[in-house]
């Protein structure tokens, strides 16, 4: 909570950062924007963020901690009519997606492995291990697995709404956007997610490839962290990073990162803070369609960061004025914090949690008591702009105009 007492100052054109492996496909669907149905909240999971769960700490019995089935290749074959193209949802660097169901009628995404690099191997293994393990009403849930022959597929719960990605650029004509509340709804979901890997599993775990494109949703928007082939355990004792090749999202990767390689739980915290930024902006974290300058989203918003006179400039221009304007400023001023270039200035994931939480029951309040959000010209430009607490701040959006 103190990191926020004031304000401090694509697929098409985003790559994969590998200095060893080739980058993965920019298809227009991830491979993993498919993956399905309403999660079941993890009864070990701490809501008060208390204790910390170790990665081989499962009580038998607990339907969510059971290991995930072993499918034959005709089971999952027979699941997607042979793999049609009908059924094709997605299709990434680590193969296509096809939505099947299985004989008890369960409706699943079913990833199949691309056998032209190694890496998608040693990804299949981490996310095996990594989904077998973890287990999070905002983590997607890996059903099961094939490894017959040379075939590797991964089956997972079918995410119905596909990815935040698909619902905030090149949406189809006539599909509305996200709301401001849908927009901070999922926020916080994915914060809670990503609390849960660096606070509750033990040892930590760092994502390393937080994206809007990894961000699944279901009917009610509740989103899901997906894709955990690049995850890699935290560090531990007095060890203060994990040293490893480069290798996420270009633009979503912390500068500190992708310079040295060396990675901690801070570089999710960057990524993270490139996801709000998304949302708030409704901006692509890289766009070549944009003019120079304006391609990175980090580079292009910090002009607007220093001056909270600007942070209306900031907003997707889709939501029509349709915010509360004081509860935009906090949101700006916790994803100022998370994408600072020094990552001992970065907030912790336990502080971000609390901060949305407590912005997404203001933005639900003020929109309840106006019946309608605030539109950012009530604001009075004559009135002086000062550093004032992010809670009193945000707390006054439903009542002043």
């Amino acid at each position: 909570m103190s990191c926020f007492s004031c304000i401090n100052p694509r697929r098409k054109g985003v790559r994969r950062v590998e200095t060893e492996n080739a980058p993965r496909s920019t298809s227009g669907h991830s491979a993993d924007s498919s993956v399905s149905g309403k999660g079941r909240r993890d009864s070990n999971h701490n809501e008060n963020g208390k204790g910390k769960e170790g990665l081989n700490d499962r009580k038998c019995g607990n339907p969510k901690s059971s290991a995930a089935r072993s499918f034959t290749f005709r089971e999952l074959a027979a699941a997607t009519k042979g793999f049609k193209e009908v059924n094709l949802i997605g299709e990434g660097g680590f193969g296509r997606v096809y939505k099947g169901k299985l004989e008890a009628n369960q409706v699943v995404a079913i990833k199949q492995l691309n056998h032209d690099g190694l890496q998608g191997f040693q990804e299949f293994i981490v996310e095996v291990l990594m989904l077998s393990l973890l287990h999070h009403s905002n983590l997607v849930t890996l059903i099961g697995y094939c490894t017959d022959g040379d075939q590797r597929l991964l089956v997972y719960e079918y995410m119905s709404m596909g990815s935040l990605e698909d619902h905030l650029f090149d949406m189809d004509p006539g599909k509305d956007p996200l709301s401001w509340n849908t927009r901070i709804k999922i926020a916080v979901g994915a914060a809670r997610g990503l609390e849960y890997l660096h606070n509750k599993a033990s040892p930590p775990v760092i994502y390393r490839d937080l994206k809007s494109a990894n961000i699944l949703l279901d009917n009610d928007y509740n989103p899901k962290l997906s894709d955990f082939g690049l995850a890699k355990l935290g560090p531990v004792g007095d060890h203060t990073h994990v040293s490893t090749r480069v290798m996420g999202t270009y633009g979503y990767c912390a500068p500190e990162y992708a310079m040295s390689g060396k990675l901690t739980l801070k570089s999710d915290i960057y990524s993270f803070g490139v996801v709000l930024l998304e949302l708030i902006t409704g901006r692509r974290a890289i766009d070549a369609t944009k003019k120079p300058g304006e391609q990175n989203l980090v580079t292009w918003s910090r002009q607007f960061l220093k001056d909270r006179r600007k942070f209306v400039q900031l907003v997707d221009p889709l939501l029509q004025g349709r915010f509360p304007l004081r509860c935009l400023h906090h949101a700006v001023a916790i994803t100022a914090m998370c994408i600072q270039e020094q990552p001992t200035f970065r907030p912790l994931i336990g502080d971000i949690v609390v901060a949305l939480e407590y912005l997404a029951a203001q933005s639900n309040t003020s929109e309840l008591h106006n019946g309608r959000v605030r539109s950012p010209t009530v604001q009075s430009p004559t009135k002086p702009q000062s550093d004032v607490s992010w809670e009193s701040d945000c707390r006054t959006s439903s009542t002043s105009a």
